[in-house]
């Protein structure tokens, strides 16, 4: 709470909210005036319609019948009537409705009060002896109804060219997916708001009941399988993926077919995620790649979180990366008592602090310090200096090719950096230590996998000697947008024209996003007892090519056509596929049905402690063979391609 005080101190000093409090009280002032002053038209307009109606009325009954009427009986017959039916219109609640997008329930509501005023006018005039003749009140309410249905059937004809002329918007033909709640509510918000930019055409659904139905006025056309087609005969330009709470693999479905018509598309979040005081049209977003990976977003125990960061010292190394900055932006809504955040380099670091200081303000208690993890004794001084209570460690070299060039410098900096980092953390008795590790490190290919599941192998062998430090590690897939993922490159390659370069057509991975990897980082920290590998449900593997064809499609365009797809074989190191759990792990249930615990494997500390200082004597020679042939020794399951040549 205190960010946010002194936040809005900040805003308090550049605002005056007294004018701002003002200008609100005179914009509600103005729209009641308008409202008024629709509805005084409205009730003029109809009174219009209503008089003349009686006079077509008096002389049809005077033409074309043999039924006199005196001037007091017209005169009688039509104020009885003309009042009447004002008042049932008002009772009714007819001048209440927006008539831009009036449905059938309202012309149906005209119908009633139209019928209601003159059966009250029929009575009273009975009542009163004035009634000469039942011809023509019934005459003149049947000459009412379709004038007044028609006067509002001219309004909604009026108003959208009006509108649309007014507002200077170009309306884009839009197609709403799904014929819920959530499509009802987008289509009265498209058909009142003049400057929307949105034209709905049609509706498609899957409910065959609902099929050739209309809801405002927009035909259901078809089923979502029908969306390409329709797209293409209807000349659509928008579709609104409407169903907040289809299931996964639907919404994978469809939102897959949405991508292929080169619309542009627009989905509303799922239903939990919703704000109902809101208009929908607002909330819709624009597709994104993860909308195509068919998975909810994890959720986590936030509560957990905030008890176990609130108050506390938290240092985050790697603090400037993807993952390490993202790290930095939720740690901070939980109030720490402070937030170190380290990186060698410069400029992200600065980034990701001015990112923090313009949100929060110079009252963040944020350091921030250019250092390296292989620096023992600057490390040690920051340590020392303050004193952490929780240490989430995400430096490392990930880049698989270029570790696979220079394997020195990712053992250097992965393991001896780990190394490092834990021995501090245990030394200064900090409570919990937070690894980031990789699905890579599961049997292992390459020399980054091998690095990061030693890096694992030291959280576990700290696990067994430490006397008051938790140790965990938290291992995932492939982040969405992180340093060095495919789908920067792939926005990279497409933005210049292609083409797009896929290592195999065959090739899968687990993806998850940036604010889901580092919320499981901060859950698993708050779950640790120690020696864990935390591991998450990724949900179904993606395929690269699939993924690349569909990015290519987000973009408007056509794969193979407009940007091509290259294949460019497997790099050094690289598989098929990823492993999330090694062959001699278990699996054990938390609390959260998407996270799970591989089973703790034992690490012999005399062997382990022997066969790093071998590793660490074989990177002092600088001889790559010798160092490549140590580091499978210290990881058994690691196949190095280099070593079977």
């Amino acid at each position: 709470m205190i960010f946010l005080s002194n936040r809005i101190a900040d805003i308090g000093n550049n605002i005056d909210f007294l004018e701002i409090d003002r200008l609100k009280m005179k914009c509600e002032e103005d729209k009641l005036k308008n409202l008024g002053q629709r509805k005084l038209m409205l009730m003029g307009i109809d009174l219009l319609v209503l008089v003349v109606s009686c006079v077509i009325s008096y002389f049809l009954v005077t033409f074309t019948t043999n039924i006199p009427m005196t001037a007091k009986g017209v005169f009688w017959n039509a104020s009885v009537f003309i009042v009447c039916n004002i008042l049932s219109l008002v009772a009714w609640g007819t001048y209440n409705k927006i008539w831009r997008y009036a449905d059938i329930g309202d012309l149906i509501y005209c119908v009633f009060s139209v019928l209601s005023g003159t059966a009250v006018s029929g009575v009273i005039l009975i009542v009163a002896k004035q009634l000469e003749t039942v011809l023509y009140p019934l005459l003149s309410c049947g000459i009412s109804v379709l004038a007044v249905i028609g006067a509002r059937f001219l309004y909604l004809y009026l108003s959208e060219p009006g509108d649309s002329r007014m507002s200077g918007v170009s309306k884009q033909r839009s197609m709403i997916v799904g014929g819920g709640h959530a499509c009802q509510s987008i289509l009265r918000e498209m058909l009142s708001i003049p400057g929307c930019g949105y034209l709905p055409v049609c509706v498609v659904d899957d409910d065959r009941e609902k099929i050739g139905r209309s809801i405002h006025g927009i035909k259901i056309y078809g089923s979502t399988d029908e969306i390409p087609k329709l797209c293409k005969e209807l000349n659509i330009e928008a579709i609104f993926f409407a169903i907040p709470s289809c299931d996964e693999e639907d919404r994978k479905r469809i939102l897959h077919l949405c991508s292929t018509t080169g619309c542009k598309v627009k989905i509303l979040p799922y239903l939990h995620k919703l704000i109902f005081e809101k208009e929908l049209l607002s909330q819709a977003q624009d597709i994104r790649i993860e909308d195509l990976l068919g998975r909810e977003p994890m959720q986590f125990d936030n509560v957990q979180v905030a008890n176990l960061i609130s108050g506390s010292v938290c240092m985050v190394t790697g603090g400037g990366g993807s993952i390490g900055s993202e790290l930095c932006r939720q740690i901070v809504q939980y109030q720490p008592k402070k937030l170190v955040l380290i990186d060698i380099y410069e400029n992200n670091a600065y980034s990701i602090q001015q990112e923090l200081l313009r949100k929060y303000g110079n009252t963040l208690p944020l350091e921030v310090r250019i250092a390296s993890v292989r620096d023992y004794p600057k490390m040690d001084k920051l340590f020392e200096e303050y004193r952490p209570d929780l240490v989430f460690h995400a430096a490392a070299h990930k880049h698989v090719p270029l570790m696979e060039e220079d394997p020195d410098e990712a053992v250097k900096n992965n393991i001896f950096g780990t190394f490092n980092v834990a021995s501090l953390a245990n030394k200064y008795k900090v409570k919990k230590f937070v690894l980031v590790s990789t699905d890579k490190a599961v049997n292992p290919t390459n020399v980054m996998g091998a690095t990061k599941r030693c890096c694992e192998m030291i959280v576990q062998y700290n696990a067994e000697i430490s006397k008051g430090t938790e140790f965990v590690a938290v291992r995932f897939g492939n982040v969405l947008g992180s340093n060095g993922s495919v789908i920067p490159l792939f926005r990279k390659q497409i933005e210049e024209g292609g083409p797009v370069t896929v290592t195999h057509p065959d090739i899968i991975r687990y993806f998850m996003t940036i604010p889901e990897a580092v919320s499981l980082i901060l859950q698993a920290g708050a779950m640790a007892k120690g020696g864990e590998i935390f591991v998450l449900d990724m949900g179904e593997p993606v395929k690269i090519t699939t993924l690349a064809e569909n990015l290519i499609r987000l973009y408007g365009k056509e794969p193979y056509k407009d940007i091509e797809i290259k294949f460019t074989g497997l790099r050094p190191g690289e598989k098929l596929f990823e492993e999330l759990l090694m062959n001699e792990e278990g699996l054990k249930s938390t609390l959260n049905h998407k996270i799970f615990i591989g089973k703790q494997i034992h690490v012999n500390i005399e062997e382990f402690d022997e066969m790093l200082a071998r590793l660490h004597d074989m990177l002092e020679r600088g001889d790559t063979h010798l160092l490549l042939c140590c580091l499978q020794k210290l990881v058994p399951t690691f196949s190095c391609s280099r070593l079977s040549k």
